[in-house]
């Protein structure tokens, strides 16, 4: 009778793929090597942990005020300054964050979602239905996007989710667009007509070969489009559109200092000054991520 010896088996684990290790140390090397693009890095993280955990950052209110403090300039117990009321500015640009942003994500993810399955169905389809699709996004870029947006939420309302949507919508025709463009050099390459002669249906081409090979360049769009979208949503809250007072937002604190520019500029000047900056940090990563593609 033959004995049966167990041979203890070695356990190799799995490493990332070379190509996978290569472009984590090639994007390291492009963010260290320049500093504005870590720096944009470094701003927007900063930011979406003042979304998510406010309390890290400051100790005060938002809301309450001290009259003794009223319109205090800025000073290290008040590093932005006060309003009139003797709130801390920097209180309330910090928790503003959360609505600004919230906002914002909403409306880029309107106009995503829509505009990029827009521009894919219309782009694959082609014929009649692309000429009818093109035209109406043909008129909604001939519209001011800032014009168009105040006369959408002026339909749907004020507030902070229906400003989001508004803006949502005015970046539909840019979301489309760029997917079409994408889905027009992918659509009659050899790998799709392949997938068709192999007896693929028209949803499984367009949604494993046609929609992740037209992806990117509509990501690169999205992460523009975030800057664009918080210039927009902020320009709306300062025309009082967006969030109601009290409640702190980046457009109206700029808005709530407008009327004191002149005596009490800071009110108004270092909320303005952290929506250029983040704006400005969102398309310099934008366009990094394009260059990379």
């Amino acid at each position: 009778m033959t004995a049966v010896v167990d041979i203890p088996r070695t356990v190799v684990a799995e490493e990332p793929s070379p190509g996978y290790s290569a472009g984590l140390r090639r994007r390291a090397r492009e963010i260290v090597s320049a500093p504005g693009l870590a720096l944009s890095w470094i701003v927007i993280v900063v930011v979406i942990l003042w979304a998510l955990v406010p309390g890290l950052f400051t100790s005060k209110s938002p809301y309450d005020g001290d009259v003794d403090a009223s319109f205090a300039p800025p000073s290290f117990e008040h590093p932005f300054g006060a309003d009139r009321l003797g709130r801390d500015l920097l209180a309330r640009t910090i928790y503003g964050t959360s609505t600004t942003l919230t906002a914002t994500l909403v409306a880029v993810a309107v106009g995503f979602v829509i505009g990029s399955a827009t521009g894919l169905l219309s782009g694959f389809i082609g014929g009649r239905a692309d000429g009818v699709v093109m035209r109406f996004v043909d008129v909604l870029l001939a519209i001011p996007g800032l014009l168009l947006a105040m006369t959408v939420v002026t339909a749907l309302g004020y507030g902070t989710l229906n400003v989001a949507v508004a803006v949502g919508i005015t970046a539909i025709a840019a979301f489309a667009r760029a997917m079409r463009s994408e889905v027009l050099k992918v659509a009659h390459t050899e790998f799709v007509e392949a997938s068709y002669g192999s007896g693929a249906k028209f949803g499984r081409v367009v949604l494993q070969h046609v929609l992740p090979n037209s992806l990117a360049a509509v990501l690169s769009l999205a992460a523009l489009e975030f800057g664009a979208a918080i210039l927009a949503v902020a320009a709306l809250g300062f025309l009082g559109y967006g969030a109601p007072p009290p409640q702190p937002e980046w457009g109206l604190a700029v808005s709530e200092g407008r009327d004191y520019l002149a005596v009490y500029p800071w009110i108004a000047i270092f909320p303005g000054i952290v929506i250029a900056v983040v704006v400005l940090s969102t398309n310099r990563i934008s366009k990094s991520l394009g260059e990379s593609r």
